[in-house]
């Protein structure tokens, strides 16, 4: 690391990958807080997933977009490999994302995203109040799909 990285800070803004801190989001599941604004409720994260490691279904409440790196990330809308970007609009709604490979991306989000139970009910919602108390050192909800984040992380152990 270079220097301390203020993923809130106001104004202009320059962050190595290496200065942002590694956040554990559930099994098999890190990211890179590059930034979050109070202001705008914007957020870009580093994302690296393991093999097997999986997101809860969720709910777009603002518009997010994305570009693979590495890997592949796998959900009920398609396949993203190397080189993909996605966008997913306010609204859309993903039952589960996977991957099956090591897979790195950056996502930018434009608001929040609720993560929802079995039954549909939101279990915790992901925005940048909860990326700000992360930084902090508040711990953070699991992001996997618990039901199958074990079983799959064990299939590629």
């Amino acid at each position: 690391m270079t220097a301390k990285h203020h993923p809130g800070k106001t104004g202009d803004l320059i962050v190595n990958i290496a200065d942002a801190r590694p956040h554990q989001l559930g099994e098999g599941t890190t990211i890179r807080l590059l930034r979050y604004s109070e202001e705008s409720g914007d957020w870009v994260l580093w994302v690296a997933m393991q093999p097997g490691a999986t997101f809860a279904p969720h709910w777009h409440l603002g518009y997010g977009q994305y570009f693979v790196t590495k890997g592949e990330l796998i959900y009920d809308v398609g396949s993203a490999p190397a080189g993909t970007y996605g966008y997913e609009p306010i609204g859309s709604r993903h039952t589960e994302a996977r991957c099956e490979q090591v897979t790195e991306y950056l996502f930018m989000g434009h608001g929040a995203v609720a993560f929802t139970d079995e039954d549909g009910g939101v279990r915790f919602i992901l925005n940048h109040e909860f990326l700000r108390d992360l930084d902090q050192g508040v711990d953070q909800p699991d992001i996997s799909n618990a039901s199958t984040a074990g079983e799959a992380a064990r299939e590629y152990a």
